[in-house]
């Protein structure tokens, strides 16, 4: 294969939005019928590189080539005209349509009106399907279809597009071992039919069961190209990252430690039902479990945005009636989202005016103001107390690194001196340096008597910063682990059996 032309070939690709450069001089080509992995940490430019193949950004720089042919001007109408589908980790369906109608929706579009082909459309799905030889309910809504199914149903809908090329980002992260088994036996169908496969995942001890090649990026540049026979989860990670990191067991036996938050019973239709778990003064619960399987959906409830339909919560013993995220920042919690962009900064503001967002009434004098003096005396603290690296308290707090937003965030709301923090996958688009520095902010709060839930989809995480994990599925608590009595390995069977 290494002398074909290939399918897909970048040359010198940059990307520029604003003052951020998010892809530096990447060559990259992908082969023929070829199952190629594309792995890195968050913000290190995948999402930009397939959003540049797909038309969606074009490149400030360089060449794209498509059969080995340059193809200028590209824009998503072109892209898939030449073969090119994406399928992004939210699956783009539509969830009030049939399988038959999101499967052939792209083949029946066109420039012009014209009459809906049922009976053509059933006929392009039915044949997608047994090419793939996974029977599905052409006339079930996709919204009722349990995850794994959507996705043969998105992949279904690439291949009606007469695919040459596939993108799949994160295509297994909420899918159980035998559904992943599934769906790499109909990947390897579509190598087998001459179809090229690229895999953006975390989990590369099951993508590299069918992955050829794998490409590592780090910083918005192309590291390198390896057969995947050549390289060890190990050495990935040092690609990935520039260092070895080696995480240790720190969990700590807290049976003895008071009880801080209790919840017991808790539901909300839908979300969660009949949880129960006790996190303890001083104490760091991880929380792990498969996308979907309410975690986030409980930690909303906990932090009072959302409001639970039944059982209770304790603070210290005490029942908390939380009717809204200010009733739970008066009792002393503080949730950090896992999407700090959206729901944990204001990225036009100044980075002194984020630290103080929310305890702007503690800073109030009696007359209803708010001294300018009192505000950057309370900001600076922060910032040196997170080390938080900064141009100054008054540049936007977009222009900073993706780690020092992160600390940002930490420190508005550790200024609001909580009992409990709820911490959302803190270390989303964080370099390995800064989620470092997370992990001892942690670890310093535990210390503190700060009782601390870690949400995260990383068991590592969990086992390198926490004293107890919770495994949660389908909305329910269904196993406990402490790191060190059991291991990574044997916690991730649980959670993907």
């Amino acid at each position: 294969m290494s002398g074909e032309t290939p399918f897909l070939r970048i040359k010198g690709v940059s990307k520029r939005f604003g003052g951020v450069q998010a892809l530096i001089d990447v060559d990259w080509e992908v082969r023929r019928g070829e199952v190629h992995c594309l792995v890195g940490e968050n913000g290190c430019g995948k999402s930009t590189l397939i959003k540049t193949v797909a038309g969606v950004h074009p490149p400030t720089a360089g060449t794209i080539e498509i059969d080995g042919r340059p193809v200028p001007s590209l824009d998503p109408a072109k892209a898939k005209a030449l073969g090119i589908q994406v399928i992004f980790q939210d699956l783009s369906l539509f969830p009030n349509l049939t399988v038959v109608e999101n499967v052939a929706v792209e083949s029946t579009l066109g420039p012009a009106l014209r009459p809906v082909q049922k009976a053509g459309m059933r006929r392009i799905a039915g044949e997608v399907l047994a090419r793939l030889d996974f029977p599905l309910d052409l006339d079930a809504l996709v919204a009722d279809l349990p995850v794994a199914e959507r996705q043969i149903t998105a992949i279904a809908r690439g291949l009606a597009a007469k695919a040459r090329l596939i993108f799949m980002d994160e295509p297994t992260a909420s899918l159980t071992r035998a559904e992943v088994d599934r769906l790499l036996a109909i990947v390897a169908r579509l190598r087998g039919d001459g179809i090229a496969v690229v895999f953006v995942s975390h989990r590369l001890d099951e993508v590299v069961k069918v992955a050829e090649r794998l490409t590592v990026m780090r910083d918005g540049r192309k590291v390198g190209t390896w057969p995947v026979a050549e390289v060890d989860q190990r050495r990935i990670g040092h690609l990935m990252t520039g260092v070895d990191v080696e995480h240790g067991v720190v969990a700590r036996d807290m049976r003895a430690a008071p009880p801080l938050l209790a919840v017991e019973g808790l539901s909300r239709r839908g979300e969660f039902a009949d949880v129960s778990l006790t996190l303890r003064k001083g104490e760091v619960l991880g929380i792990v479990g498969l996308l979907g399987a309410g975690r986030t959906e409980l930690a909303l409830t906990l932090f009072g945005m959302n409001r639970a339909e039944g059982g209770r919560i304790l603070l210290e013993g005490r029942d908390l009636a939380l009717r809204s995220n200010r009733d739970a920042v008066r009792a002393g919690i503080a949730y950090v989202s896992e999407d700090r962009l959206s729901l944990g900064l204001v990225l036009p503001q100044s980075i002194g005016d984020n630290l103080v967002l929310a305890v702007m009434r503690r800073l109030k004098n009696r007359l209803g103001l708010m001294p300018q003096a009192r505000r950057r005396a309370l900001a600076a603290e922060w910032v040196e107390r997170l080390k938080v690296t900064i141009p100054g308290l008054d540049a936007p707090v977009r222009t900073l690194s993706g780690g020092n937003q992160q600390r940002v965030v930490l420190a508005k709301w550790l200024a609001t001196r909580p009992r409990v923090l709820i911490l959302d996958s803190p270390t989303v688009g964080v370099d390995i340096k800064n989620k470092q520095g997370i992990y001892e902010v942690v670890a310093d709060l535990a210390r503190g008597g700060v009782g601390v839930i870690l949400i995260s989809d990383e068991v590592a995480e969990t086992f390198a910063t926490c004293d107890r994990v919770l495994h949660m599925r389908a909305g329910r608590i269904v196993g406990e682990a402490v790191p060190g009595v059991v291991s990574e390995h044997e916690m991730e069977e649980r959670i993907y059996a």
